[in-house]
Parts: C-alpha cells; sequence; structure tokens
C-alpha cells in the first residue's frame, strides 16, 4: 500500500520485514516496525480525540498547543483549530535508535488521516 503525495509519503510493505512502513516528508524519511506503527496510530487517535474536546470552544485564529507523551513517542501539536503541525520525538525502548519528525501545516493532517485509514483498513 502506497499513498504518495507532493510533498509526503506513507508506503506500508509487510513483505519487507522489520521495518514495515515508511513515513516520509519533503526531504526525509523513516521506516517503522509493525508496533512502532501501531503506538504511533494510537497516540495520534488520543491527540486528535484532546483537540475535538476543545475544538468548538476555539475562535478561528486562537492558537493551540498540545502535548502528549507515551513511551516511545512524544508528540507537539501546534497551530490553530483547523490547520496545525505535529512534532515527534522517538526514544527506542530497545536503545537501537532514536529520531525526531516534524510534519507542517497541512501535511500534519493529510498524513494522520492517511495513516488513520491505512491503519483501519489493515487485517
Amino acid at each position: 500500500m502506497v499513498k504518495d503525495q507532493k510533498r509526503w509519503r506513507l508506503l506500508k510493505d509487510l513483505k519487507k520485514g522489520k521495518f514495515c512502513f515508511l513515513i516520509g516528508v519533503d526531504d526525509w524519511s523513516i521506516e517503522l516496525q509493525k508496533s512502532e506503527f501501531n503506538s504511533l496510530y494510537l497516540l495520534l487517535l488520543r491527540i486528535n480525540e484532546q483537540l475535538l474536546v476543545i475544538k468548538d470552544e476555539l475562535m478561528d485564529e486562537e492558537s493551540i498547543t498540545l502535548e502528549l507523551e507515551q513511551l516511545p513517542w512524544y508528540i507537539h501539536l501546534e497551530g490553530k483549530k483547523n490547520e496545525w503541525s505535529l512534532r515527534f520525538v522517538f526514544e527506542s525502548q530497545d536503545q537501537t535508535r532514536s529520531f525526531e519528525m516534524y510534519w507542517p501545516i497541512p501535511i500534519a493532517q493529510n498524513l494522520f488521516y492517511e495513516i488513520k485509514n491505512m491503519w483501519e483498513s489493515m487485517d
């Protein structure tokens, strides 16, 4: 399964082995294990739920910042109610690798929905 847009990529290839998911934005990409992708998906759902709780109370031009941490992930959402960016920090529990990702506006919203669709379509 491949989603390839102008500024981002989302790929799933379970035949690839350990690192079977790829997320890329602009000039970088990272491969994730299925368990890492699953934990990212669950954290994205949680931060989206937090946003939905406060969204109706926000004015269009009002700035927001939301943070969530659930190891191995830390997520930072910043923007306005209808346009926001996401920054991620991943600290490997196996101490094998750590990385950071940044999804700018409007890529963050697009990738969030595509990751949600990809995960929900898997067996």
